[in-house]
């Protein structure tokens, strides 16, 4: 017989707990839908983090719900319900990807990663705000509204996985997936409290706008999707049920040998000998609070046999690269040209209008150019790599700032002419395939949540896992979300 549960508590547990008490039959199904139901309607008018509900399709599934032949495999969910970032496609919901273009469009087919997920046990019970097209780290659209930041709902989530992260640090799920092309995974988990990986190309299967499948090996700028969670423990947990190979992504990979639950139990895997920290990466202006936190973070890991330096590879190229390669991916879009033509180009904003013009106007030769400074950069970062098992830095140039701004215009007396620049400190690292994972490792005076980066080498998202939960194990920051929302903006919006 099933135990009674009080459906009110369930949304504090962990991810790893609730798929216990589900394997177990401590919990069904259900009772979790029910719970995530009603902790979204209990604080999402605060937050808009999840403006897409299908509570009764998942009631459905859940009601009915028998584990596959797969119950025993890594990852398996038994059942658990999540969010999905609305750049993600989920057969029969709305698809808006932020846009008044795309206002009334349903997806007919899933996405690859939903197909993983829902073979992997999983429950979709909605989506999650983002950007128009993710375009921006602040998450807010015309079709939808802006979402905040439940630690000050004056302030804002990032973006452009901005309801993903918020939604988890509010405990409306256990689990949300994310994307990221300049740092879209990371600083809405840095904003937030939560923590999310940026996997290795092709560890997670997709098939999302950005996408553009590429033979292996070939040096590219690439959109991957990745998991979030409140805890390293569950983010292992969720890779494990994404990291699987889907015949619609042809650079998606087998599930690895060990699983990356395994990898984050104490003593599976050895932690780092050699550190290397940075405050700015040699390009970047930094909020000195945000600094010192991060430091003190990166430091903490000469106390567990690390040999932590003041090291950062040679990235002074970054902004130019990053900045003529994105613009050329976006317009890879084949909806790019029709939509800079009206009615369509009013619809978009203008960072959009901004973006497009430049992939349009840059010259073939300039985006050749781009490409041969991209291989050598992508040599220097990983022969600095070669030295280190790690490098940490500041996931974010600054905490967490007024939903109102649009993007950050000065740091430090640096100021930026565009949308994108102010997210440099997580760009550098998405033109190498290398993981690189935010975790929470302080807060500022007046308590905004800050994230160390922490960057591993090629494939070693085992390696950087065990390493972000032994830093966990050792301090508070888990154990402060999820969180009821601190409500402090006074205008309805």
């Amino acid at each position: 017989m099933t135990p009674v549960f009080n459906v009110a508590d369930l949304w504090s547990l962990t991810a790893a707990e609730a798929v216990h008490l589900l394997k177990a039959k401590s919990v069904t199904p259900l009772q979790l839908v029910e719970a995530a139901a009603t902790r979204i309607q209990a604080t999402d008018a605060e937050l808009n983090a999840t403006p897409i509900r299908c509570f009764e399709q998942a009631t459905q599934i859940a009601a009915s719900w028998q584990n596959s032949a797969k119950a025993n495999s890594p990852g398996y969910l038994h059942g658990l319900p999540l969010l999905v970032k609305d750049l993600t496609a989920v057969k029969g919901l709305p698809f808006t990807e932020g846009s008044r273009i795309y206002k009334d469009r349903v997806a007919a087919a899933n996405d690859a990663l939903v197909d993983v997920l829902e073979d992997s046990g999983a429950i979709v019970i909605g989506k999650t705000n983002t950007p128009e097209f993710g375009a921006g780290a602040n998450t807010f659209n015309d079709v939808y509204g802006k979402t905040r930041n439940p630690w000050d709902t004056k302030l804002t989530v990032a973006g452009s996985s901005g309801g993903s992260a918020a939604a988890l640090a509010a405990g409306q799920v256990w689990l949300a997936t994310g994307s990221d092309l300049g740092g879209s995974l990371r600083t809405p988990a840095s904003f937030c409290g939560v923590v999310g990986l940026r996997p290795s190309v092709g560890r997670v299967p997709q098939g999302s706008s950005l996408h553009q499948p590429a033979a292996k090996g070939k040096l590219q700028l690439h959109a991957v999707s990745g998991p979030m969670a409140r805890n390293v423990p569950d983010l292992a947990l969720f890779l494990d049920s994404m990291a699987h190979h889907h015949p619609k992504d042809p650079l998606s990979q087998p599930a690895p040998e060990m699983s990356y639950t395994k990898a984050v139990q104490q003593g599976s895997v050895p932690l780092p000998n050699a550190v290397a920290w940075t405050a700015d990466i040699g390009v970047c202006p930094v909020d000195p609070e945000v600094a010192s936190l991060c430091e003190k973070a990166a430091r903490w890991f000469s106390g567990v046999g690390a040999d932590v330096v003041d090291a950062c590879p040679d990235v002074h190229d970054a902004q130019e690269l990053f900045q003529v390669l994105r613009a050329d991916l976006v317009i890879q879009d084949p909806e790019s040209k029709v939509n800079m033509q009206e009615p369509r180009r009013s619809l978009l904003k203008p960072e959009l209008v901004w973006q497009l013009e430049k992939g349009f106007q840059q010259s073939s030769e300039q985006v050749a150019e781009a490409k041969r400074g991209h291989q050598q950069y992508v040599h220097r970062v990983l022969d600095f790599m070669s030295m280190f098992d790690l490098l940490c830095c500041p996931c974010a140039m600054v905490a967490p700032f007024d939903v109102d701004i649009r993007w950050i215009k000065e740091v430090e007396g640096t100021k930026f002419d565009n949308y994108v620049d102010w997210m440099m400190m997580t760009y550098v690292f998405s033109l190498v395939d290398v993981p690189v994972l935010c975790l929470p490792c302080g807060m500022t005076a007046d308590g905004r949540p800050v994230g160390l980066q922490i960057v591993g080498k090629p494939q070693g998202e085992h390696a950087l896992l065990a390493a972000a939960a032994a830093f966990e194990r050792a301090h508070p920051y888990a154990s402060m979300v999820p969180m009821q929302p601190v409500v402090k903006h006074l205008s309805k919006s």
